[in-house]
């Protein structure tokens, strides 16, 4: 049996037909991988198993007993799934279907960010690639997410398989005749007013789905954790001050998306549907603002080309549709208020963009010193005049 180590996790590569002739070697042969690397995770790689026994079923029990982390199947046939899953093994332990391969040569790209690509494969599906294995897991969770979100009655793409290309894998969406929001604003940039007031209410709708509690994340967990990796670029009585107002913002079970920009809105026969629902979450809209500010102001503020190369349209125009969709959210044009809400969500957009610079390092070569000024400049002036974070 062939063992390699990836990502720190002992991966096992089953072969051929276990039976009771041959079960307990093949058990033997793992135990003593498993042996030689302590504590690492163990997953088993069923790609070339083609038949398993009740024998085989056992040693797989007992196995996962025995390991120090939960036990992985992954690439497993249909006709070995099957018997997984009729004998329970697919709710005991984490079993993982073989996805079929796909080409993608010659699909139009119809969107791309920080972690894949979304092709249109036919005039019916698109799929959304991942760039490498590594984002997994959050393949998952947007499956996860996905099924959530359509159960209640949030307008979604629903993946309905997981495919392979090369070494990456995605999802495959049923999407027809549908492009993005950001598609539709670099056609017609002179519909930004209405387009932004349509994504508004789009989102008002979304942010009125309310969940029981420990349902979804809580947003504000998130950006706790913002706040605490970014602890050490911040005055203390700045981060006490954004420290209390986190604190004071009340639970609120309100569904958000976690990162609602126009690339992921979708249209559709002109309604509008989410897609890229790994981030969906719970919490105070003015975390949804937040994502939109960071994305929309910040970024653009920095580098006045990062609008054109990231969104496809001019900085003034992306710009003008923030602040036309906080209009719209706020329904009021009344200055005062308007700055309120803005504030609140800039302060917020300007934490998660601090985190974005310095932890995850997501910053332009030649403007780190800029990015960082404008973050913490901000954040110190916000948090000086903001009262409470609550917009709900």
């Amino acid at each position: 049996m062939r063992t390699q180590m990836e990502n720190e996790a002992l991966v096992c590569f089953l072969e051929g037909r276990i039976t009771s002739e041959n079960s307990s070697a093949v058990g033997e042969a793992i135990r003593a991988a498993m042996a030689e690397h302590p504590g690492a995770a163990a997953v088993l790689d069923a790609d070339a198993l083609t038949y398993i026994t009740s024998a085989g079923l056992r040693v797989l029990l007992a196995l996962g007993k025995e390991a120090a982390k939960p036990l992985m199947i992954r690439n497993v046939s249909p006709e070995v799934y099957q018997t997984l899953d009729i004998t329970g093994f697919t709710s005991l332990m984490d079993v993982r279907r073989k996805p079929r391969e796909v080409s993608i040569d010659g699909c139009e790209i119809i969107g791309s960010g920080a972690v894949g690509t979304v092709y249109r494969l036919d005039e019916d599906t698109v799929l959304k690639l991942y760039r490498n294995a590594a984002y997994y897991p959050m393949l998952e969770n947007e499956l996860k997410r996905s099924k959530q979100a359509f159960l209640k009655g949030i307008p979604t793409a629903i993946p309905f398989d997981i495919v392979r290309v090369g070494d990456c894998l995605g999802t495959v969406f049923e999407m027809v005749k549908a492009e993005s929001c950001n598609d539709a604003l670099v056609r017609h940039p002179e519909n930004a007013n209405a387009l932004a007031r349509q994504y508004a209410a789009f989102l008002k709708t979304i942010h009125s789905v309310e969940t029981e509690p420990g349902e979804l994340p809580d947003a504000r967990d998130t950006f706790r954790n913002y706040l605490r990796l970014v602890t050490d670029r911040l005055p203390k009585e700045t981060f006490e001050r954004v420290n209390r107002l986190l604190e004071a913002l009340p639970y609120s079970g309100h569904v958000l998306h976690g990162d609602p920009q126009m690339k992921n809105v979708m249209m559709a026969n002109g309604e509008m549907m989410l897609i890229d629902m790994d981030t969906l979450c719970v919490g105070d809209p003015v975390f949804e603002l937040a994502g939109l500010y960071m994305s929309y102001i910040c970024f653009t503020s920095v580098d006045p080309n990062d609008s054109m190369e990231f969104l496809g349209v001019e900085r003034d125009v992306i710009q003008r549709v923030y602040h036309t969709f906080v209009e719209a959210y706020a329904e009021t044009s009344d200055p005062d208020r308007l700055r309120e809400v803005e504030d609140r969500a800039a302060l917020m957009g300007c934490l998660r963009y601090l985190y974005v610079l310095t932890v995850l390092h997501m910053c332009k070569p030649g403007l780190e010193e800029v990015s960082l000024a404008f973050a913490l400049d901000h954040i110190n002036e916000l948090a000086a005049r903001v009262e409470t974070l609550k917009l709900l």
